[in-house]
Formats: structure tokens, sequence, C-alpha cells
């Protein structure tokens, strides 16, 4: 399955060719914030994860899609039931304390809401197939194609189908958002740097309407922000866990097999061992370094490494990047109520990605360029 999502789902052939889906989602989104009354505060939380669903949900589903609209609450939902404690998780051969605390059943219930939906999508789609309605492909009609081949290399199952989509939806949607999110609200925080940011933009970009994806080869401060935002706050801050194969020793530690490992990406990402003002919001800090989020840098993992690093990094970074650079370059952006910068709370929970207690409300007021 890792190896269809590489060189098929989530190539960089693949997420390119969905730079239109991108670029359309966001002008749409910059159309929708022009068109908001300037004495009211924007809740950007909503519209950024409203922005990244619908992305996800085309480049998955296509435009035209019967199921998609139901979709949408049952993410929400299911993210947050997979925030905060449960006892049973402290326990789990205890069985009769997940039917005490009924969140068991209550995700039971979940499954099967989102599975009817996959499963009527997943049957339109069919349907086109059968009748030879080839248009572009989305991420269900890759998968069904190969379904169809039935190779041995590539055994493709529904339930495979219905995995890997709502694997794309969980993880794409919240940890993507909420990189959009951290990034606005530091830059708040942070007025030289979004100020910095603007002025790259709007210096590389002026007179133009609108930003293309293949332009954005032409700015580095942005690309700078998004890496320590990355890096101060990774929205997985815990890696997802690994089971060790064979006996390993650790700074003295013995590791026996089957142990399941989590890596602190969070902790690595502020250690002041290799990085100077480990806990300040400095994206100068990458403008020499040479330091990459790709795996390569053990001391900057926010999406892993080696061959289980996350493989939708390309599609998350090209959505949050284009996204950024249209928020940065058509708004000046402020906090509402005469708050000051310092004011922004900036409080993290815990979900299905680490995200802000509180919606980020903003105030917009369009740049003319």
């Amino acid at each position: 399955m890792r190896k269809i999502c590489f060189s098929e789902l989530l190539s960089s052939k693949n997420v390119r060719s969905f730079s239109t889906i991108r670029e359309e989602e966001a002008a749409s989104l910059v159309e929708a914030i022009r068109s908001h009354p300037s004495s009211i505060p924007i809740d950007l939380t909503q519209k950024v994860f409203l922005y990244t669903n619908d992305v996800i949900c085309r480049a998955a589903f296509g435009k035209s899609c019967g199921g998609k609209d139901e979709f949408l609450p049952l993410i929400i939902e299911f993210g947050a039931s997979s925030g905060g404690f449960d006892v049973a998780d402290l326990f789990p051969s205890v069985k009769f304390l997940q039917t005490v605390t009924g969140l068991r059943t209550k995700l039971m219930k979940l499954h099967h809401k989102i599975d009817q939906v996959l499963n009527i999508i997943i049957d339109e789609h069919m349907e086109k197939l059968k009748h030879g309605q080839h248009g572009e492909e989305d991420l269900v009609d890759v998968l069904l194609r190969f379904k169809q081949k039935g190779s041995a290399e590539f055994l493709v199952t529904m339930d495979n189908i219905k995995a890997i989509t709502l694997d794309m939806f969980f993880a794409g949607t919240h940890t993507t958002a909420a990189t959009v999110e951290f990034a606005m609200a530091q830059m708040i925080k942070h007025p030289n740097v979004m100020e910095k940011a603007q002025a790259e933009l709007r210096h590389v970009f002026r007179g133009k309407d609108r930003i293309l994806e293949s332009d954005l080869e032409k700015v580095s401060y942005l690309k700078m922000v998004i890496k320590e935002t990355l890096r101060l706050n990774p929205p997985v801050p815990l890696l997802l866990p690994r089971d060790c194969k064979d006996w390993q020793k650790v700074y003295g530690y013995d590791i026996p097999p089957k142990t399941e490992i989590i890596l602190n990406a969070l902790a690595i990402n502020r250690d002041p061992e290799y990085w100077d003002n480990a806990e300040a919001f400095e994206p100068e800090r990458f403008a020499e370094s040479g330091i990459e989020f790709i795996g390569t840098n053990f001391e900057f993992i926010p999406f892993g490494g080696g061959r289980r690093m996350c493989p939708g990094i390309s599609f998350g970074l090209a959505t949050v990047e284009l996204l950024l650079a249209q928020l940065l370059y058509h708004f000046n952006w402020e906090l509402p109520d005469g708050l000051q910068h310092q004011d922004l709370d900036m409080t993290e929970i815990l979900g299905l990605a680490a995200k802000r207690k509180n919606d980020l409300y903003l105030v917009a007021t369009s740049h003319k360029s």
C-alpha cells in the first residue's frame, strides 16, 4: 500500500497535477474573505479547515461526487472523539472499561456512518468507470484501477480503498489546517516576521491578481516561515508508534523486540543542543543552515524519517504554502478589539493533530497590489 501511495497517489507528478484544485480553492477562499464584512472578525480556523477539506475532497473524490457534504461533519466528529484522555487506553486488556467509558460504542457508530458514505462515493466512481466516463483521475479512481488489475504486486481490496481514503482525510485535513493556523498565529505574534513575508510576496508578485503554485519557487522567506512553524508547532508532536524488530541498545537501555517506540518530535525540534534560542520563533535560522524536513536531518523531523516517514509530505506542503502565500499577499491581518500581538493565546490541545485551543479570529483588510 505504501508503494502505491508513493508511486501513484502522492508522487511528485500527481501532486503537481492537483495544483489547479489548490489554486481554485485558494482563490475561492480569498474571495470569501474579501466579501466578509470588514468590521466582523473572521474565524480563520474554520476557513482554513474548510479549505483543506475541500482540496483533499476534490483530489480524492473529484469535483462532482455525491456524499462529499456528509463527509466533513464526520471528520470533525472523529477528530473530536480522538482527542483527550480515555482510561481504557491505559488498561487495554481490561475490556469492560471500553464499555464503561462509552467511547468504543461511539466510535463504532461513527465508523458505520463513515462506511456508508464511502460506499456511496465508491459506488458512484465504479458506475462512471462501468459506463466509460473517463475524466481526470482522482485518488479513488487510481485505487479502483489497481483493484481491477488484480496484480499480485498491488493487491487492492475494497477495505484498502476505504482505509487509504480515510488516512488521507483524517491525517491530511487536520495536520495541514493546523500548520496554516499555527503559521498565521506565529506571524501575528511576531509582526516583523509577517511584514517581511508580505514584503517578499508583494515584491515578487507585484500587480498580479492571483498567485500560481508554479510561481512560488521565486519566494524563499515564506518557506523559512513554514519550516520554523513546523519546528516549534509540529502538527504531530509525538510521531506514530514504531515496533522494534530486534534487540537494540540505546544509550545503555535494552530495547526488546516488539517494543512500541514513540519519538517526541516536539522535544527534538526544540532541543537547545541543536538549536540556538530554541524556544524563539526565528525563521531566519533556516537561511543558511541547509536543514530540511525530509527525514535526513534528525534534529528536525516533523514528518518522521526513513521508509516510514509521512507519504503526504509533498501534497501537504504544497497546500500550506499556496494558501499562506494568498493570505499574506492579498490581506493585512490584525487581532480584533484592539488586542495587541503579545495578547494572543498560543495554548495548544491534542486531537488527531496538535492544534490551538481556541479558534484564531482575525480582522482582514484587503491590500491593493
